[in-house]
């Protein structure tokens, strides 16, 4: 880029970064040598937007509809996105959640965001650990519940986000053949909800 070139070494790298990254924290400057008052100075000059709090961005960079995610992934890696949030991640639900669905373990201290709105769901041990994985979301590594841990788990908090949104999420996710029997059965066993998702499941065409 030309406009580098007229730029100090700095502000190339951290652009460099950005750029790579989506991204950046002003901890991501100090991993590369590199002081962290340039993101305050290359805001002021309007080559970087701050996004969120600690969290900077190119101008006009494209973000998915998940970019929300993105940002919390990026300030905290061990976020987990499960029920309402994890659905809409697999496209599994009409609804467009407004607050963020996060799991954590039990004893830790839910993190703190200015915005978006978060609603902390609590696990312990194969519950938290149990149908976890990556997703990548503007160039931002996202945790996230696999489909059957995310029906599972929809089951299991059927009294907070409702039975017909179980329903739905398990109907979508067989039809479209995105999971199978053996996996709905193992994930309902992990979240206890075996009795409850039977005749739903006994029921699926």
């Amino acid at each position: 880029m030309q406009q580098y070139t007229e730029m100090g070494t700095s502000q190339q790298r951290v652009l460099d970064l950005a750029a790579k990254r989506g991204l950046i924290r002003p901890r991501d400057l100090a991993e590369h040598g590199l002081p962290s008052v340039t993101l305050t100075r290359m805001v002021r000059q309007g080559l970087l937007n701050r996004v969120g709090r600690g969290l900077y961005a190119i101008p006009g960079r494209s973000e998915s509809e998940h970019g929300s995610l993105a940002e919390i992934a990026h300030t905290h890696p061990q976020a987990i996105f499960c029920l309402l949030s994890a659905l809409r991640l697999h496209d599994l639900t009409t609804q467009a959640p407004f607050e963020v669905w996060l799991a954590i373990p039990n004893k830790s201290r839910p993190p703190k965001i200015d915005y978006p709105p978060l609603r902390i769901v609590r696990f312990s041990g194969v519950a938290l650990t149990e149908g976890i994985e990556e997703h990548q979301i503007d160039a931002v590594t996202v945790l996230a519940t696999n489909i059957a841990r995310t029906v599972a788990d929809c089951f299991k908090f059927r009294n907070k986000i409702g039975l017909d949104v179980a329903l739905e999420a398990l109907q979508e996710a067989w039809r479209e053949k995105r999971v199978t029997m053996d996996e709905l059965w193992h994930y309902a066993a992990v979240c206890r909800v075996t009795n409850v998702m039977r005749p739903y499941m006994e029921s699926l065409p």
